[in-house]
């Protein structure tokens, strides 16, 4: 019996044809990238040489068969990469093996000469682009050279002008001493510090303007330098001003050497010293303070925590907060930066204003992140008093900046009192959480630390870090639950999850394993193993015909926005052989407002994947999602709704029919469950009522009839 796969007569079809090349090419490029440096990526290199390749394919089969065209196609790949030598030992050998291998060129005794003369022609005029390339560069390099050299005079000259010029320009004071001590070369600036014009100074011995008791110092200092003991120094020293007093300065000195290294003149720059001392106290104070708001910094913040901590009241205590602006975002980029920055500002007064009757300290953190630290006393009004005020202020009275009507609330974590043994970092870190506690999912609230909670977050976050090596080590695997037809109770498919065995804190169920991985970013790797590990084993199943059932497959947030999802699915339907009409992927009905998750939803569509909603709520916008004409074949109801049984959501579930939407539940644990969603008219659900996740063959054993 023939293959269908080829023409009757024994020839191969164009579909062989062009999966032959198409796996011919993508060796090609793997074996290029890891041999030489190519521009471009693994996928795009593929499609060129795909192209390449097509074209020295016809060139084969042409009659008469000439070389002419196949050494230009030579001369071509030369222009691709730095491929050289390695380069085109790696394409012949490719080539030479994977030509006589291709259907199209069967059989081999037909086309061996002409491929063997292909490569011949291939090398012959990759070599010679390759020498013409190596020739052009050697003489643009000349070229560069001989730029080079008059630019190199060229810059002599300027480089002289503009040494007089920082030299004559210069607030320092800036002095060319001769070996012997005096000045030939005085700018403006020395004459200003000691009182004289430079006309005055030059020829001047420099020691004669150095106050007495200063002068060995400096002249030990200069016959070392002169000797070659040292190369710079530099020293607080006291000028003679004209006037009589003396001028604190801070003195640098070099020797400038000529070409034949021998010693020429000294170079000294004088800086004031008491212009130095404010500038210096000056950038302290912008070194611990915000430049926008004048408040201090967090580094400043944090070392006066330290010390609050330390002298704290031991009957009140302190109180610190991390405010954060909600909405801040909204505000610039609706409104742009210079509003923004005068709202932070306006916002800045407003917390001094609230917070004066206090011994308080208010800080900005960056951004539109704010940091309060409070020194409790018998009348220091309380934490919800704090926080309504300064809402109440932000809110009920909109600021006008150019012309806008500004306000926004303000959310808070607060830690009250913490020991006075405490680390500020620790404090910081904790107030932090407590912050971003409060602002999930609400504006304007605050909440409290508590340290139960910072340690189960902490918990979270140790299990989230150490996520990568347990997958390493085989901890994390891949188990299967079945997804039951309410109906009639059969098997309709079967639904790939997460399971962590963690010898520290035991088992972890796919939920709490998706959760802790999309937290740093493991889920695309993480989840992308999952869908090629349960793919396979979907495949597997089949091909013994053990198991012909839809595979679901549950994405993340992070993954339904990824711009490789599709290439991921891809891989499976292709490489590992899952038809897509038995594969459904669903995605969390919240990230479907973002454009990349609903364009990676339809693309799938259109590939004939089966689509899904989680986390469905039965609410408008739930249901708008679905007036959007998304492509999707079926919801799963929230879990908050499952175990509710509420008559509302039983009364919206027709309305998922008419659209043509098939309706799932997820977390069926009783009969009376699972009996309560069929009259509701839920088509399919999943649920330890009607199996554990399982391992494969643990599985299949489940579902043989007993």
């Amino acid at each position: 019996m023939s293959s269908p796969s080829r023409i009757p007569d024994g020839t191969p079809s164009p579909q062989d044809n062009a999966r032959a090349r198409t796996t011919l090419a993508r060796k090609w490029s793997y074996r290029l990238l890891g041999a030489v440096a190519i521009p471009l990526g693994r996928e795009d290199l593929d499609a060129e040489l795909r192209i390449r390749l097509d074209a020295l394919c016809s060139m084969l089969h042409e009659e008469p068969f000439v070389t002419a065209s196949i050494e230009a196609a030579g001369a071509d790949l030369a222009t691709l990469g730095h491929l050289g030598r390695f380069g085109l030992r790696c394409t012949t050998e490719v080539l030479g093996k994977g030509l006589l291998a291709l259907p199209e060129f069967q059989p081999v005794e037909r086309y061996a000469e002409r491929i063997a003369l292909a490569m011949g022609a291939l090398g012959a005029g990759f070599t010679a682009a390759n020498a013409e390339s190596v020739l052009a560069q050697q003489e643009s390099m000349q070229r560069s050279l001989l730029k080079a050299v008059r630019d190199a005079n060229w810059n002599l000259r300027e480089s002289q002008a503009r040494f007089d010029e920082v030299v004559t320009s210069s607030t320092n004071g800036v002095l060319i001493v001769d070996l012997e001590g005096r000045l030939l070369q005085v700018n403006a600036a020395t004459g200003q510090i000691l009182g004289r014009t430079s006309e005055e100074l030059t020829g001047v011995p420099l020691l004669d303007l150095i106050e007495p008791t200063y002068v060995e110092v400096l002249r030990d200092a200069m016959a070392d330098l002169a000797a070659g003991t040292t190369e710079r120094f530099r020293q607080s020293q006291r000028l003679l001003r004209d006037d009589g007093e003396s001028a604190p300065v801070t003195l640098a000195a070099s020797l400038l050497r000529g070409a034949d290294d021998q010693p020429m003149h000294f170079v000294v720059v004088i800086e004031d010293g008491t212009e130095l001392a404010l500038l210096q106290s000056e950038l302290r104070r912008q070194s611990l303070h915000d430049v926008l708001t004048g408040l201090p910094n967090r580094q400043f913040f944090t070392t006066q925590l330290e010390i609050a901590l330390r002298k704290a009241d031991p009957e009140h205590g302190i109180t610190v907060f991390h405010l954060d602006l909600d909405a801040f975002g909204m505000l610039r980029d609706s409104f742009g930066g210079r509003v923004v920055e005068r709202y932070l500002q306006h916002v800045t007064g407003r917390l001094k204003t609230l917070l004066a009757g206090e011994k308080v300290m208010i800080a900005r953190f960056g951004g539109d992140e704010f940091g309060v630290l409070l020194e409790n006393t018998a009348t220091t009004p309380g934490i919800d008093a704090i926080m309504k005020s300064i809402n109440d202020d932000l809110v009920l009275e909109p600021t006008f900046v150019d012309g806008h009507g500004v306000s926004a609330s303000m959310s808070a974590g607060v830690v009250h009192r913490p020991g006075t043994d405490s680390e500020p970092l620790d404090v910081l870190r904790s107030a932090e959480r407590s912050l971003r506690r409060a602002k999930k999912g609400r504006r304007g609230q605050w909440e409290l630390y508590h340290a139960g909670q910072d340690a189960e977050e902490l918990r979270d976050d140790a299990l989230a870090v150490e996520m990568p090596a347990a997958w390493e080590n085989g901890e994390i695997s891949v188990r299967y639950r079945p997804v039951v037809r309410l109906a009639d109770g059969a098997v309709s498919g079967v639904e790939a999850e997460f399971h962590w065995d963690s010898p520290e804190s035991g088992v972890l169920t796919h939920d709490r394993c998706a959760y802790l991985a999309e937290q740093t970013g493991l889920i695309l790797p993480l989840g992308g193993w999952l869908l090629k590990v349960a793919g396979g084993q979907s495949a597997w199943w089949r091909q013994r015909g053990q198991l012909d059932r839809t595979l679901a497959v549950r994405l993340t947030a992070h993954q339904s926005s990824d711009a490789d999802l599709v290439s991921r699915v891809v891989e499976v339907l292709d490489q590992i052989g899952v038809p897509a009409d038995k594969l459904m992927i669903s995605m969390p009905g919240g990230v479907l407002s973002v454009a990349d998750a609903a364009d990676n939803l339809a693309v799938l569509a259109r590939m004939g994947v089966l689509t899904a909603i989680d986390d469905f709520g039965m609410g408008p916008l739930d249901f708008g999602l679905l007036a959007s004409e998304l492509p999707v074949r079926a919801v799963r109801v929230a879990p908050g709704l499952v175990a509710s049984r509420s008559p509302y959501v039983a009364a919206l579930l027709p309305l998922l029919r008419e659209q043509g939407v098939a309706v799932a539940v997820e977390g069926i644990d009783s009969a009376e469950q699972a009996e309560w969603w069929r009259a509701a008219g839920a088509d399919f659900a999943t649920g330890d009522h009607f199996g554990v996740a399982q391992e494969p063959g643990q599985f299949l054993e489940t579902l043989e009839p007993r």
